[in-house]
Order: structure tokens, then sequence, then C-alpha cells
């Protein structure tokens, strides 16, 4: 039986009807279901349809042909993304045990279920494994703190506000000086960046060998493409051969450090100094494809497109809310507030609280703030206690900055400041390697120990290991905005030829020169 007429007759003989009982179910009459299986005509399709649904058949089955009566609800099938496409940070799964650590930095009691954090951890990647997390989230979410745990460490801007230690900052923006304080901020940023950049992700166990070999350590230059050779290829396991040189450059290339800078510009632009977080969360999907993004960015990005709200986006399923991510998107607010650190470091909440909690907010009102302070004084130290002013001085990031600071007052060695970094926090480790904790600790300590000189403080920055790239723009921002452009040799910037490139959409490469100009423009709307 081909047609649909021998398959209406054998649908009917079935089920031992007549042809008056299956006319009677569809409301036609004897006649019609007569020329029905004669082939005279054709059911119209919503009498198909109705007999779909009556007998439980599929329509394919009734008009395409099928020797067997199928279900149509066995044809539904259960539809979900392979896990295996997704990156790891889009898998909460895949980081579990930062979760276990990360909650219990901040103080929750989740010691009790270490070892089921452990056990799912060691779990083959799979469906099955992330709906575990599920149950671990739900127990992180519900998870009180623990009774003996010494900070306070609010995520509300009110609440932050209230556990401030105030720091004058003296000084007054000279404005025959703010343009060059403001490229200086740029450029360094820039700068500091790239020389970053090339090295990013390696471990300083690679790292002191491979500058000592070629010349370069302690750090005063970039490191050159012609510094790498087969040898060195064959020697390290960091990929020399897949990264950018300065030496091959005549322009700045993309990175998400640079980025972040031409974005707060453009949501000024679009939304003004009063911008919102909303607005941020918008101006993000507008702005970039998600593989622009990582860590705690990357999951915020999918929690907007779920259509999370900050703050809750910087919450759910995100085991890298206290990472550098936040840290190293304050710079702008900095720029446009100059000598207004408190307003620098409001303007960050609002960007911060859409991906961070706690000491990953911290880490950008510091930054924010510092730049602020820097537009007014190049004193170190006031640039340090004037930032410090803007968060929590009950909060482990407080601490680990003053830390830092009183050591360097107490007369401590720059190696031994280093070591005390890397001694508590683990390179080895993508949690040590990229917390906000770690490598504001190390642009503290360049700062300090780099004595104001620009080259001196971002070859610091970036010859102790962590996030490099992070870690040497922040810095060489700070000092730009400090000490002006002419602090900055030609050697470091010149090439670069004025021009940057983003991935931001409709943007692409701009003009630093123009960026310089608008930035001021943000800054006279005050």
């Amino acid at each position: 039986m081909n047609n649909i007429n021998n398959r209406i007759t054998k649908l009917r003989t079935s089920l031992k009807m007549s042809q008056e009982q299956f006319a009677s179910l569809f409301e036609v009459t004897k006649q019609s279901v007569q020329k029905w299986e004669s082939g005279e005509t054709m059911p119209e399709l919503g009498k198909l349809i109705q007999m779909s649904k009556k007998f439980n058949i599929s329509l394919d089955s009734l008009v395409v042909g099928s020797n067997n009566r199928t279900s149509e609800g066995s044809t539904v099938k259960s539809i979900e993304p392979p896990l295996e496409n997704l990156n790891s940070y889009e898998s909460y799964s895949s980081y579990i045990m930062t979760e276990y650590m990360q909650s219990y930095e901040e103080g929750k009691d989740i010691e009790p279920y270490k070892d089921v954090f452990q056990s799912i951890a060691n779990l083959p990647h799979g469906k099955m494994k992330e709906k575990l997390c599920d149950v671990l989230y739900t127990v992180v979410m519900n998870c009180p703190q623990r009774s003996d745990y010494k900070y306070i460490e609010p995520s509300d801007l009110e609440e932050i506000k209230l556990l401030r230690r105030p720091h004058e900052v003296k000084g007054t923006v000279d404005k025959s000086r703010l343009e060059s304080k403001i490229h200086g901020a740029w450029m360094g940023r820039i700068c500091g960046c790239m020389l970053g950049r090339t090295i990013e992700g390696i471990k300083t166990n690679e790292l002191i060998p491979f500058l000592t070999e070629t010349g370069n350590y302690p750090m005063k230059r970039y490191i050159y493409k012609s510094d790498i050779n087969d040898e060195i290829c064959k020697k390290y396991e960091y990929p020399f051969s897949q990264r950018f040189y300065a030496d091959a450059l005549d322009y700045m290339i993309c990175d998400d450090d640079l980025n972040y800078v031409v974005l707060g510009q453009r949501l000024i632009d679009k939304y003004s100094r009063d911008f919102c977080s909303r607005d941020v969360s918008w101006l993000w999907l507008d702005s970039q494809g998600k593989c622009m993004y990582c860590t705690a960015e990357r999951v915020a990005y999918h929690n907007f497109v779920a259509g999370f709200l900050p703050p809750e986006s910087a919450i759910y399923k995100n085991p890298f809310r206290e990472w550098i991510g936040a840290q190293i998107r304050g710079d702008y607010f900095g720029y446009i507030n100059p000598g207004d650190p408190e307003k620098a470091a409001e303007m960050a909440y609002r960007d911060a609280c859409i991906s961070h909690v706690k000491n990953g907010i911290y880490g950008e009102l510091f930054v924010a703030a510092a730049l602020a302070v820097a537009a007014v004084t190049d004193n170190i130290e006031d640039i340090i206690l004037g930032s410090l002013a803007q968060i929590p001085y009950s909060s482990r990031f407080y601490e680990a900055v003053m830390r830092v600071l009183e050591n360097y007052k107490n007369g401590m060695p720059e190696e031994e400041a280093y070591k005390l970094i890397h001694d508590e926090y683990d390179e080895y480790t993508e949690h040590g390697w990229c917390h906000t904790l770690s490598n504001a600790m190390v642009v503290t300590a360049s700062l300090l120990y780099g004595g104001g000189d620009y080259s001196r403080s971002i070859c610091l920055a970036v010859q102790t290991g962590f996030d490099t790239d992070c870690n040497g723009a922040t810095v060489g921002s700070i000092l730009g905005m400090a000490n002006g452009l002419e602090s900055i040799p030609e050697y470091w910037g010149k090439r670069y030829n004025d021009k940057l490139e983003t991935s931001i959409f409709e943007v692409g490469t701009v003009k630093i020169s123009d960026c310089v100009k608008r930035t001021i423009e943000h800054i006279e709307q005050k």
C-alpha cells in the first residue's frame, strides 16, 4: 500500500470501524470517506491533522507512508547542547574546584563538602557531572559564613562606603598638564600591555630562564621576534612561535585589556556619565561576540543572554567572581574623573558589579581611584592610599595591598617582596594566577619598587609573572597619568604610529590621539 487512500482504509479497518463511524468522527459524510479510500479525492490537511491527533499517529506516517502505526510522542526527541562543544568557561562543572576554593576564601562554611566537590570534579565531563554540579551550586548559594571569618566584604556600594577609611588627596588638576597626563595614561597602558602580552600565560619557571638566555633579565625592553629561534621553541613548553612581538608591529594589536578602555569611552558616549549597570550589559552584548570575553566576563555575558540582570549576572554559576577581569576595566573611569577618586570608584562600581563580587569589585574601584589620584599627584604612596580609601578596610584586598606597602616602608628588599606574593598565591593554578588579589599585589609592588620610573615599573610588573599583560597595562596606565606622556621613552610607544586595533563592532582600529581628545571632552562634561 503506497497511497494515502490505502493508508486511510487500512487505518479504519484496523480499528474495526465502518465508513459511517469513521465519517462521524471527522464530521464528514460516508461518501467523503468512500472518495478518500477510492483515491477520487484526498482529505484536506485539517482532516489529516485531526486523524493524526485522534489516533495518536504521526502525520508523516499518514501522509508519507509507513506499515506501522507510529506514536507521535515517540518522534519527539530531547535536544540538549553537547557539553563538549562548550568552552570550559561556559561549563560550571569544568571549574567546580575553583568554585570550592572561591567559596572557602570568601568565608563560606564549605569545607564539610570538600570531598563531595572533589569526587564530582573527578567525574568524566558530561551531562551527569553538570547536573551534580547544579546541586553543588545550590549548596554554595545556601552555605552560611564561617563564624571565625574575620573579613567583612560587602558587594553593595552603600555598604562599601560605610567601611572606608578616608585619605585626603592633596593637589588639584593642572589643566596645562591634563592632556599630557591623559595621553600618558593611554600610551602607558598600551605599551605596558604589549610588554606583557607577548608572554601572557607563561610561568616563571620558564620566564626567568628565557629572559636570562636572551639578555633581558632583569627586563629592560620588549621581547623581540628576533629573540625567538628553533632552539628556543624546542627548549620551552611556552608557545613562543605563536605569539606577537613588538618589533614586528607598526600598530597596537587588539587585546581585551585595551578593548575595555575603548568600551568605557563608548559607554559614556552612548549613555553619558549617568550610565547604569544594565547599560553596561547591553553595551557588551551590542559591541562584541562572546569569544572576546573571558572567565567572569564570559559567564556574565552568558547570563545576560539568559535574562539575568546585574548584580545577579555576577553571581549565577560564576566561579571567577573574584578574578582579575574587573580590575582591568576601571581605567577609563579614572581618566575622566581627575582628582575625584570617589566619583571614579563609584562609576567603576557600576561596571564591576555586572560580573564580580567582593574583592573582584574592589580591584576595579582601586584602579579607577588610583588613576583619579594620579591625575593630581605623582607620589606613589599617596596614589595607593588614596585608592585604598575607596574600598572596605575590612577586606582581604585592603589587607593585601597594605601589607605590600608596609613591607616596602619597613625596608623589605624587592626580591623578597615578590617572593612573598608567590608564596601566598600559586601561579601554577589558574585561581592563583588570575585572582584579583595576587595581581593587585604585583601592581602595588611594581609601583613602589619601580620608584616612579615608567620603564623599570612595567618591567617589574611583567617579569614577576602572573597576569603579565594586565599588570603591565595597569602599572603603565597609572604612571603615564602620574608623570605625563613625556615620561614614557619614545622607544615604547612610537612604533605603534598612533593606531590601536580593537575587536569592537563598528569601531575597528582607532587613533590613540582621537581617544585622548574624546577623553578630555568627557572630563569637561562633569
